[in-house]
């Protein structure tokens, strides 16, 4: 029998093929890892960058923040401390506010009960306050009831006077003249009012009659034995306004009333502070 060459599982050449694509893994892999850790290098080197850039920024910008903050504080003449103290003391202020707040929550519900009860007392007040609105409407109708009607010695038509202060201040209310009240003394120089002046002449008290003299327009009338109450009219200006006196009270030597004038009309109102003339 001849001899037969025997195979143990591989010739040189496959041997070498599967040798050179083992080596070639090898080296693929290590440049894979290589080019791998090169890129994971780089990312950290940005990252990085980013990093120092971003503390950079947020740097400058605290850093221009605070320069912001202390220039306002220059400004308000506070420093460093004074923002700390003040900072504090509303933080104290914020924490007591919220405790207050937590306090009144829980006493809500009673004040809430409370107020129920009080609108329901102001119902009834404003009821009461109704009533009284329509008594003092009543009043004030049988106030200017009491006013009473009178006719002019000028114009001969009735005029609506007051014969006390009260009364006055009706006709005051009206608001279609102006009224001023005045005193006159027997034997004192004339009382300037508005634009005319009155003196008085002589006082009958037991007859209720007085003379009276009006100064307007550079002359002198006179109103003679007048009574109480009586209202005495005249015509005074370039404009021939209608005035009118009414003395409401006579004594010794002494009456008192008021002037009726138009509205607009320029006021001298006496000074009661003021020294009579003799």
């Amino acid at each position: 029998m001849s001899d037969v060459p025997h195979n143990d599982g591989g010739s040189p050449l496959v041997r070498n093929i599967l040798l050179g694509a083992a080596v070639v893994y090898m080296v693929g892999s290590v440049i894979f890892m290589v080019q791998a850790q090169m890129r994971l290098t780089d990312m950290e080197k940005t990252q990085t960058a980013a990093q120092k850039e971003l503390a950079k920024r947020l740097d400058d910008a605290n850093g221009q923040m605070r320069a912001e903050i202390h220039v306002v504080a220059d400004r308000v003449g506070l420093t460093q401390k004074d923002l700390n103290k003040k900072a504090a003391v509303l933080q104290g202020e914020e924490s007591a506010t919220q405790q207050r707040l937590r306090t009144d929550e829980d006493t809500t519900k009673e004040q809430f009960g409370a107020v129920t009860t009080e609108v329901n007392g102001v119902k009834g007040q404003v009821t009461k306050v109704s009533a009284d609105v329509s008594d003092t409407r009543n009043d004030l109708a049988a106030t200017k009831g009491k006013l009473e009607l009178a006719i002019g010695d000028i114009n001969k038509h009735s005029e609506l006077i007051a014969t006390n202060h009260d009364q006055l201040e009706q006709l005051r209310h009206r608001g279609d003249r102006d009224y001023i009240e005045f005193t006159l003394h027997k034997g004192k120089d004339p009382t300037p009012l508005s634009t005319i002046s009155l003196q008085l002449k002589k006082v009958d008290p037991k007859k209720g009659e007085f003379t009276i003299y009006v100064l307007a327009d550079d002359k002198k009338i006179e109103k003679k034995d007048r009574n109480v109450n009586e209202p005495l009219q005249f015509y005074s200006g370039k404009d021939r306004n209608l005035f009118e006196v009414v003395i409401n009270a006579v004594d010794k030597d002494v009456v008192s009333g008021y002037m009726s004038t138009p509205k607009n009309v320029a006021v001298n109102r006496p000074d009661p502070r003021a020294p009579q003339q003799q």
